[in-house]
């Protein structure tokens, strides 16, 4: 059994250890509203562009449609981008995020394809390097906040390789922010856009419109700007489901500091209490051999 000394040492470390969890939390959690809302705020933009490439599309057929809209007609080369955060200490977010995306690479494998991995942050590149270092072509790091640069750095790249013919398909892995205690790994093709079942129509109110220019024009706009609001969206949600879950987690570290601090108390008081009781009885012993 340690000692009453070491069990005190003991103790100190692990207060100290919790006292960095907790501020640890408090950051995270005054943090995680302006991620929040920014992750929210960001959400009307994006389903608007959608409905509107949804509309747009409608009317776009044969070979004047945009490659961004229609792809290439093969499915063969794939390009899987996994957007994490920089940082770590958030329980199993990151992690969630890479083992969705490694299903996919895995499926994909399977199925005999081509698949490059691109990573938008510093954990999934390193939890993916063992693995697919062969076939990463590409990583960006987030940075302390997102930014509209580092997403128009990636949809610049990702587009280059389509135009080059890399790839045919891209699809973008995330998690999607829902609440404190839930972040939902997603993943969202972004290339050929996907047009999306639920998209609300735009309401014309019995009007004709007709578009000047054609649609083929509008979209060839269109599209390559809304690849970069996708990811710019898909970095807002991690940044809120990061803060979320390091809050949560540092949470629970502190609990069970808290819980571990008890314990090794108990101990201690249980080996300083032997200690002073073996001490009585050598003292009794001497002087009943007196």
């Amino acid at each position: 059994m340690a000692s009453v000394k070491e069990m005190r040492n003991r103790i100190s470390a692990v207060k100290s250890t919790q006292k960095i969890t907790k501020a640890m939390q408090m950051v995270a959690a005054a943090k995680l509203r302006r991620a929040q809302n920014a992750a929210q705020n960001s959400r009307p933009y994006a389903e608007r562009m959608a409905a509107v490439i949804a509309n747009l599309a409608a009317g776009v057929t044969g070979d004047g449609a945009p490659k961004l809209l229609v792809g290439t007609g093969s499915t063969q080369r794939q390009l899987v981008v996994i957007a994490t955060s920089d940082r770590g200490l958030a329980g199993g977010f990151n992690s969630s995020i890479v083992r969705a995306a490694r299903q996919r690479i895995d499926a994909l494998l399977s199925e005999g394809k081509d698949v490059k991995v691109m990573t938008v942050g510093r954990k999934a590149r390193d939890q993916l390097r063992r693995l697919h270092a062969t076939r990463l072509v590409d990583t960006f790091e987030v940075g302390g906040n997102p930014s509209l640069a580092v997403a128009e750095e990636v949809s610049t790249k990702i587009q280059a390789m389509f135009e080059a013919g890399e790839i045919d398909v891209v699809t973008l892995f995330f998690s999607k922010f829902q609440s404190v205690v839930t972040q939902v790994p997603t993943g969202k093709q972004l290339i050929p856009a996907e047009i999306a079942a639920g998209s609300k129509p735009i309401d014309l109110k019995g009007a004709a419109y007709e578009y000047e220019p054609d649609e083929e024009s509008i979209l060839a706009e269109l599209l390559p700007r809304n690849v970069t609001t996708q990811i710019f969206s898909a970095m807002l949600e991690n940044q809120a489901g990061f803060f979320a879950a390091q809050m949560t987690a540092m949470d629970n570290a502190t609990r069970n500091a808290g819980d571990m601090i008890a314990s090794l108390t108990l101990q201690m008081n249980r080996a300083r209490q032997a200690q002073i009781t073996k001490e009585l009885i050598e003292i009794i012993s001497g002087a009943e051999a007196i």
